[in-house]
């Protein structure tokens, strides 16, 4: 079973007179439950597939689909709810909205979702214990350090308990010890509620942590490498890869 895909996805951009291939038909899958990580030299694609993967863009060809409904069919009231009801986001400036509180922040997304959020304070109460922020639940961002604010934005990403995640660098902002924190949580997230994750990211580190690789270069996917379990090695191969395709 396929949660998420990318069917010879190609993507052109105008810059002036000249058309810029940002990805040339790639083929791309994720199976529920598993956390995929993309890597690739800068422009090599890797934030245009992930903004494709999410329904955030539209393909110049090819189909995207997530959880069996393909985007290409859908008009963009319909992708909105797609997006909404099945994927959550973790972007690397963590865009929380600066007038909330952490909690209020979390709950955003079943705010516009028209949810009641009595209904769900359960379970926003127990992704705050989860992100370790219970006792910060009434600070507002900038009273926050910036791993709690990306803890909060992680928090958000779960709420509406999505099938897919998609992370966009989300320990670029970070120092290593908060960013190996964060990489505990997703991981922890991924195993505990069976979400599937996708993350895009320069670190090898980062990338050790996951199930699989995948690699870019001008657009297209020219590796994919299965994590091994042992961290060292992982991130040994992961280098090697990363020699091979420029970065």
């Amino acid at each position: 079973m396929t949660i998420l895909a990318a069917a010879q996805v190609s993507k052109q951009y105008r810059m002036g007179e000249v058309t810029v291939d940002a990805l040339r038909g790639v083929d791309f899958t994720v199976q529920p439950g598993e956390l995929v990580a993309i890597m690739g030299p800068s422009g090599s694609g890797k934030s245009t597939l992930l903004h494709l993967l999410g329904g955030l863009d539209n393909p110049s060809d090819g189909q995207v689909t997530i959880a069996d409904q393909g985007l290409g069919q859908l008009n963009d009231q319909q992708i909105t709810l797609i997006r909404r009801r099945n994927v959550g986001f973790i972007f690397q400036f963590f865009n929380l909205l600066p007038t909330l509180t952490a909690e209020e922040n979390i709950a955003l997304p079943l705010l516009i979702d028209g949810q009641d959020l009595r209904k769900h304070q359960a379970r926003i109460d127990t992704l705050l214990e989860m992100v370790g922020l219970t006792e910060r639940r009434h600070h507002k961002p900038d009273q926050l350090s910036g791993g709690q604010q990306q803890r909060v934005a992680i928090a958000r990403a779960f709420v509406t308990q999505p099938a897919i995640v998609l992370a966009d660098e989300p320990t670029g902002n970070l120092d290593s010890k908060t960013g190996e924190e964060i990489l505990e949580l997703l991981r922890r997230s991924c195993s505990q509620y069976r979400q599937t994750i996708v993350m895009v990211t320069h670190d090898a580190k980062a990338a050790s942590t996951a199930d699989r690789v995948v690699f870019l270069r001008d657009g297209l996917v020219v590796n994919q490498l299965k994590m091994t379990g042992s961290r060292g090695e992982d991130i040994r191969l992961i280098q090697q890869h990363l020699q091979e395709t420029g970065e």
